[in-house]
């Protein structure tokens, strides 16, 4: 459930003119699954802000229902609907700290560039990497607007990442990757392509690797299993823990990794994928590397 309150909508809510007067749609559910858009009071995604976005405060959530659930979080499909403008979304609802079983390392966050901070080597580092209550606090509140940071920064740069809609505490909606009834974009992991169609997919990835490594960015997590394919096109996805190539000493270390899952997958099914040609390509890319 949202950390946001979801509750059945009454006809005075609907007659409430900050809302504009407007109901919802007449094939709307009638569930405790519907809300009013919380966008207006969001940290909302970078400018320029796409068409397909509803930014309406009267706009009409519906909780379609969750797509994924993992140990740090769970996806959900929503749609958000005003005056006949649809638009699907992706929610990634982070687990209250007492749930979290996050398999990221502290050292994922150090040297973070993170809503203006930067997280170091100090009481707070430790705390997170001994896991005291304080410690488990501190990445509860992190790894949401972390994600976020990241996808505004690299979504501006042009990388392909979904568009973040907004965020509201541990809350973040970003784009749909998908078609327009809700069915989702294949993992690249689901695929099974034939050689050249390998070798193209791997082409488009180091392109959009470049891109993030000229942000100063590495993933830190990326295998097959978190870049989508939608249309022909890579979409690269779950980046809460990418990291600062620049500022984490580890950085490189991760960089490597990526390189290394990637190009094994990609080997494995005929295209030619070299570790170090891509490692050293992305190292050249990096601002002051």
């Amino acid at each position: 459930m949202s950390t946001r309150s979801r509750r059945r909508l009454g006809d005075d809510d609907y007659s409430a003119p900050q809302h504009g007067g407007k109901r919802p749609p007449a094939d709307q559910p009638d569930t405790d699954e519907v809300t009013f858009s919380d966008y207006a009071a969001a940290v909302r995604g970078p400018a320029p802000i796409p068409d397909w976005v509803v930014t309406s405060a009267g706009a009409i959530d519906v909780d379609l229902g969750v797509m994924k659930s993992g140990k740090e979080a769970d996806v959900s499909l929503l749609a958000r609907t005003y005056d006949g403008k649809r638009a699907l979304m992706a929610v990634k609802r982070y687990r209250s700290a007492q749930h979290r079983l996050f398999h990221r390392d502290a050292g994922y966050l150090e040297g973070q560039r993170l809503e203006g901070r930067t997280v170091r080597r100090s009481r707070e580092m430790r705390a997170m990497a001994t896991r005291t209550g304080f410690g488990r606090e501190l990445i509860a509140g992190q790894w949401a607007a972390a994600e976020f940071s990241v996808l505004s920064r690299l979504w501006q740069v042009g990388a392909a990442v979904p568009y973040p809609v907004q965020l509201v505490g541990t809350e973040l909606m970003i784009e749909f990757i998908g078609d327009a009834i809700g069915a989702a974009a294949p993992r690249l992991a689901q695929l099974r392509p034939e050689r050249r169609e390998a070798e193209q997919l791997f082409a488009q990835l180091r392109e959009a690797l470049l891109i993030v490594a000229e942000a100063g960015y590495a993933h830190a997590d990326l295998s097959a299993y978190n870049i989508l394919v939608h249309e022909g096109r890579l979409v690269l996805i779950d980046v809460p823990q990418a990291i600062d190539l620049v500022g984490n000493p580890h950085g490189f270390e991760y960089l490597r990794r990526d390189c290394v899952n990637v190009c094994t997958w990609f080997e494995a099914r005929g295209a030619h994928a070299d570790v170090d040609d891509l490692y050293h390509t992305l190292m050249g890319a990096v601002p002051h590397a």
